[in-house]
């Protein structure tokens, strides 16, 4: 009899994140609320069926491949230059902030140093996804409110990938050893980055641009498959992770005009494989480590919420842009999401994190995102609280100068 453990795997995976994300939306929230529902339903920890864990965690490395290409395959330089003055002293100031705060609170329940640094790491992003769709529903997504929240989020999206090269040094042990790993690290990276811009912008971009001409879609897509696939793989064979050969692999195709062709050729693929990831991680959530470390939960989702939320809303009204911008970009960026797990996923890979800490991390991202939607409908109410401080609005809701940004950075989230 033949054995269709891997398509039963697959089939009820998508079957339940479909419905899952189903409801999610009928309920005006992130469909990524329902694939992380689907995971804990059919996880080790709730009674009933039981998925193969291994087998989606080893599918939903595709999907973090996927999701990390699309974001280097619309990455663009000069996009981000034209919001630059504002999102990347604005991210970075924003990131290490909360990385700092969230490590003296992990500290403070008892975590080393190091899994501190990673859960803050992991909390100070935000879900692209979550915050473009949001923006898109309200039609702000071009609006200026809007070009710095994707902006910002960009910033970060590049941090990540800078994290995720760090993260195996950090594993180590002592500072000695880990400054020793990190230069090996960045030495490492540093030489694959080079022979991919060198060698790979070359040859890649001109490979799709020839079998485009062929006229055969079937063989696009496998050579962008291919690509993304291939220079995640040589990634992992120098020791560096997949998410930053994917990013790489991503920016390499990006270089020619057959990029847009790729994107939406790859979409498919890339929507898929990340509702498995989704799903995956949803099967790691176990209530009972949730119950057992709830003081913790409750602080983290409130740092996450209101700490992280405040702090990005006082760091935007430093920048001459209007008040309302700085109160979208918080409200938006007042929850974590994907690119918090593939951190949060490496920090388990390597050691640093703890299963329980990692379960904090997943309820962190399902309640901040649950509750986001609330929090933009929330953003008038605020603005006519603090209107009552006529001198202190006046001087927040200045603005500059603002710049165009170009459509590219608007597309960059199709994600």
């Amino acid at each position: 009899m033949e054995d269709f453990h891997l398509l039963e795997q697959i089939a009820v995976a998508l079957g339940l994140g479909f419905v899952g994300g189903l409801c999610a939306r009928l309920l005006r929230l992130s469909p990524i609320v329902g694939y992380l529902a689907a995971g804990i339903f059919i996880g080790p920890f709730t009674p009933g069926y039981e998925a193969d864990l291994e087998t989606l965690r080893e599918l939903s490395d595709i999907g973090i491949i996927f999701l990390m290409f699309g974001v280097g395959l619309h990455f663009n330089l000069s996009d981000l230059i034209s919001v630059r003055k504002i999102v990347v002293p604005g991210a970075i100031l924003q990131m290490g902030l909360v990385t700092f705060g969230v490590m003296g609170l992990g500290m403070s329940f008892g975590l080393d140093w190091r899994e501190s640094v990673v859960l803050g790491l992991a909390l100070s992003i935000s879900s692209t996804v979550v915050v473009v769709r949001t923006l898109e529903e309200r039609g702000m997504l071009s609006s200026v409110h809007g070009r710095v929240a994707v902006g910002w989020l960009i910033v970060q999206d590049l941090a990540t990938v800078a994290f995720l090269a760090l993260l195996p040094a950090m594993a180590s042990g002592s500072v000695e050893t880990f400054a020793r790993e990190a230069s090996l690290d960045i030495l490492t990276a540093s030489i694959f980055l080079a022979v991919m811009f060198f060698l790979g912008i070359r040859f890649v971009p001109r490979m799709l641009a020839l079998v485009a001409r062929l006229g055969s879609r079937e063989l696009f897509i496998l050579a962008v498959v291919a690509s993304a696939l291939g220079v995640a793989a040589g990634a992992a064979l120098v020791g560096l992770s997949v998410a930053l050969g994917a990013f790489v692999g991503g920016v390499v195709v990006s270089e020619k005009e057959t990029s847009h062709q790729a994107a939406a050729d790859v979409l498919p693929l890339r929507e898929a494989f990340a509702v498995l990831f989704f799903v995956a991680v949803g099967m790691l959530l176990d209530p009972n480590i949730v119950i057992d470390h709830f003081a913790f939960v409750v602080a983290v989702i409130l740092a996450v919420i209101v700490g992280k939320g405040l702090l990005t809303v006082l760091i935007a009204l430093a920048f001459p842009y209007p008040a309302r911008t700085a109160l979208i970009t918080g409200a938006g960026l007042a929850q974590v999401g994907e690119f918090s797990f593939i951190i949060a996923q490496e920090g388990l890979n390597t050691g640093l994190l703890q299963e329980s800490t990692y379960n904090v991390i997943l309820v962190a991202a399902v309640v901040s995102i649950s509750v986001n939607p609330l929090t933009f409908r929330g953003i008038p109410a605020w603005e006519t609280f603090f209107q009552r401080f006529g001198k202190l609005w006046v001087w927040a809701d200045r603005q500059g100068p603002l710049p165009e940004m170009p459509l590219s950075v608007r597309n960059h989230v199709v994600i």
